[in-house]
């Protein structure tokens, strides 16, 4: 096997990964903290948190924390809660990123705590910033700009309709942007009698929801154009610059916005609007004629993959 600092890694049992070439891992105060709390690190970010966006979320904050103390504490032993307040009284964020970050300090100390790090969790009794809002943030997109904007995309190539397909999916089915990038074409289930398509939402869960005509001839005409069109392979995948050509990578949330914002200013259309704005246009837009029949009704609450009515009255905002 080779030393420890040959060139060639793929003789070495455990290679070091480039993610622990960054700020967190590399800082002093975990530095200074000894090898229980390196190895603390790696599982809680790696082994306790699974969900990507969480990860990275619970990983800024506390590098951010980290980057505060480090002038005053050389190792995490060294740690109060007045350090943890006064991070807080600096930080010139909304509440709701207060809130993030203070359950992202709880659980990483936590962690801290249970591996014998630390004694005690310095962040545990540091009181967080009460929110409470009655109405979402979600601002609705009209039935009226939903058609124009289907309507402005130019479909002559593929890229047209690659945009044309993911805005539909988002207006015809109030799939969150998550599930709509996770699609496979062996998710689409075009029947003659009741086509389908199979939704990977968040936590693992999947769902299958009929879909309606327009929505079979706009996959149909991008199938058609699509070269590569293996069961496993992404359905939304990422366009070659400005080529009209698409990649067999699948495009993320991110890349959905950013087409949306493009495409939204090509149709002349107010830029407010986000993927999420589709979701309220399903629910206040196209169910409101059934809203009061429906709103109690567990089948509505699953088209929207909302447990509770709190959760659904505040984000859609009905009155």
């Amino acid at each position: 096997m080779p030393s420890q600092g040959s060139g060639d890694s793929k003789g070495q049992l455990l290679s070091v990964p480039k993610r622990r070439h960054d700020s967190l891992v590399f800082c002093e105060v975990l530095a200074n903290s000894g090898a229980a709390a390196a190895f603390a690190v790696d599982e809680f970010f790696h082994a306790d948190i699974r969900n990507p966006h969480t990860r990275r979320a619970y990983r800024q904050a506390v590098g951010r924390f980290l980057s505060f103390v480090q002038s005053d504490v050389q190792t995490l032993a060294m740690i109060t809660p007045a350090h943890v307040g006064r991070y807080f009284d600096q930080l010139d964020v909304s509440s709701t990123t207060k809130k993030l970050h203070l359950s992202a300090l709880r659980h990483f100390f936590d962690r801290m705590v249970n591996r014998h790090v630390i004694v005690l969790n310095p962040a545990l009794t540091v009181r967080g910033e009460r929110t409470s809002s009655s109405e979402g943030k979600t601002i609705e997109i009209p039935p009226t700009e939903v058609r124009k904007l289907i309507k402005s995309i130019d479909v002559s190539h593929l890229v047209g309709l690659r945009d044309r397909l993911v805005i539909a999916l988002l207006a015809f089915t109030a799939a969150r942007v998550g599930a709509i990038v996770k699609l496979r074409i062996a998710d689409l289930r075009i029947h003659a009698t009741q086509p389908t398509l199979q939704l990977h939402e968040k936590r693992g869960k999947v769902r299958s929801i009929p879909i309606r005509y327009e929505l079979v001839e706009f996959i149909n005409a991008y199938l058609v154009r699509l070269s590569g069109t293996d069961p496993g392979h992404a359905l939304l995948r990422t366009a070659i610059g400005k080529t009209k050509r698409l990649t067999t990578s699948a495009m993320t949330a991110a890349d959905v916005r950013c087409m949306l914002k493009r495409r939204l200013a090509d149709a002349e259309l107010p830029n407010h609007y986000s993927p999420h704005s589709f979701r309220v246009y399903v629910a206040t837009g196209v169910m409101w004629p059934s809203l009061v029949f429906l709103w109690r009704d567990s089948w509505f609450r699953a088209i929207l993959r909302h447990i509770s009515e709190p959760t659904m009255c505040r984000e859609f905002r009905w009155r």
